[in-house]
């Protein structure tokens, strides 16, 4: 019986958006049974999700849409109504402005929360220091919030502050706020950037590790029990160096004589960007232990997408989309290229496999955590935030055929493997009710709707990568000529 509810779940979910829905009139609408037997579905599909949960060893290591997340669709339902229900909390956003930032404020007013975004802008002053835009026109943080008044009816407050330098200011703002959540965005997000020279690294450090040094000692002087939430990176495991599954956060390990210890996971970065958010990871160990801070680092994926429900709402609220090597991420890039007729970049191989998410789940996962905080006294709480692994040339390989434009597979600027295998744990998401979107054609199709609209910003120069991990990816890149590349109009 539980097997069969599975299968019929399983068939239901495979229908279904991934929008919010009744599960028992959705339930009544596909599938043809009487009132009783839905309950005793709904009540069967619980039992299987708690029995799961004492069988993880045999699930497997990345869970995405499947049977058992029919149940996972439930929770989730369940902590959406306690959000909408009485469980409100205030929200400071740093980084708010930015490509996670935006749509995570947007999401979490949505969803009933009271937000403040801080943010000093220092993405945008990157645009003009690159001289490459946003392909989507986005509009100034105070034309932004008015949009979300007039469309939500909900206020979202904007504060201009740098969290690096203004360490006053944001101690001053906590104590204002009260919040009971921190989501800290406010970090240099690129690993080409981060290399592109020694202004761009000094800064990358400067910023990213100064900014979370400051705002754990702004929690503590304030004192103010505020719940850090951080968006870190896949990156700081580095690809391929656990010999299997990477667990989430804390690996199990054997010292000398035999003694059994679960220690965080060990550090591998793979460029300043990368080492910051490892420092970041030994900061939060370190304030934890030292001054009781609750602290939950989330080691997310590759982002790709653009938009989410909340930002299609107005022209006024859309989210960036970077395509340039500096600041593009993978997928994104190959979709804009795909629509735009310019052959996909696939550095090296293509054989690099890495975690993706989309920027909805991101979202998402933000509010997941401001709503399972660890409590005073307990260690860092990691989140692997993803939904699933795929290799380059594979993902290279589904946007060609989608958009008909071949592969140019060039010298990499990175130094990397050239090819690595990726086992990722994300049980601990999916069972506090996340069902992750996976990479899905019909969702390319939206991100290539956007470009469509919008390739005429596109500034086809800025296509190729120009940064380089040292001098020997550099040589090996130097035949890349940024002028050839040409786009269809």
């Amino acid at each position: 019986a539980a097997a069969t509810t599975q299968i019929i779940a399983a068939s239901w979910l495979s229908s279904r958006n991934s929008s919010s829905f009744n599960s028992l009139s959705l339930l009544h609408n596909n599938i043809p049974i009487n009132y009783y037997t839905m309950k005793f579905f709904f009540l069967l599909a619980t039992v299987t999700s708690t029995a799961t949960a004492f069988t993880t060893g045999f699930a497997p290591s990345v869970v995405t849409k499947s049977a058992s997340a029919f149940s996972f669709t439930l929770n989730a339902e369940a902590a959406a109504a306690t959000t909408n229900g009485t469980d409100k909390k205030k929200v400071i956003i740093l980084g708010g402005d930015g490509f996670c930032g935006w749509p995570t404020s947007l999401y979490l007013s949505d969803q009933g929360h009271d937000v403040v975004i801080v943010d000093n802008l220092s993405r945008r002053n990157i645009d003009t220091e690159l001289g490459c835009d946003s392909l989507t026109p986005i509009q100034s943080p105070s034309v932004r919030v008015q949009a979300w008044k007039e469309v939500s009816g909900k206020d979202i407050k904007f504060v201009n502050l740098d969290v690096a330098k203004e360490y006053d200011l944001l101690v001053q703002l906590i104590k204002e706020e009260q919040p009971d959540s921190i989501v800290h965005f406010a970090e240099q997000r690129a690993a080409p950037y981060s290399m592109k020279n020694s202004k761009c690294k000094r800064y990358t450090v400067d910023n990213n590790v100064s900014g979370s040094n400051n705002l754990c000692c702004a929690v503590i002087d304030s004192e103010v029990d505020a719940h850090i939430v951080h968006l870190g990176t896949m990156g700081v495991y580095g690809y391929g160096t656990s010999g299997g599954e990477i667990p989430e956060g804390y690996i199990d390990v054997i010292l000398p004589g035999g003694r059994e210890q679960n220690i965080l996971h060990p550090a591998y970065p793979g460029s300043v960007y990368h080492a910051t958010k490892c420092l970041d990871a030994l900061l939060w160990q370190f304030y934890q232990k030292n001054d009781n801070l609750r602290v939950t680092d989330l080691h997310q994926g590759i982002v790709w997408g653009t938009n989410t429900p909340q930002t299609i709402r107005d022209e006024r609220l859309i989210n960036r989309f970077d395509y340039d090597g500096d600041y593009g991420t993978v997928l994104n890039r190959f979709l804009m290229q795909g629509a735009m007729g310019v052959p996909l970049t696939v550095y090296g191989t293509g054989g690099q496999t890495r975690a993706f998410i989309h920027v909805t789940d991101t979202a998402r996962c933000i509010e997941i955590a401001i709503n399972n905080p660890p409590n005073a006294g307990e260690r860092v709480e990691i989140f692997n935030q993803i939904a699933e692994t795929r290799r380059v040339r594979d993902v290279a390989e589904m946007v060609a055929k989608q958009t008909g434009v071949e592969a140019n597979f060039l010298p990499n600027p990175r130094q990397e493997a050239a090819e690595n295998e990726l086992d990722v744990s994300n049980k601990k998401f999916c069972n506090l009710g996340l069902d992750p979107i996976t990479l899905d054609e019909e969702l390319f199709s939206e991100v290539t709707e956007v470009v469509n609209k919008y390739k005429h910003r596109c500034d086809p120069t800025k296509i190729l990568p120009a940064s380089f991990w040292n001098k020997k990816r550099a040589e090996e890149c130097a035949t890349l000529d940024p002028t050839s590349v040409k786009v269809e109009v």
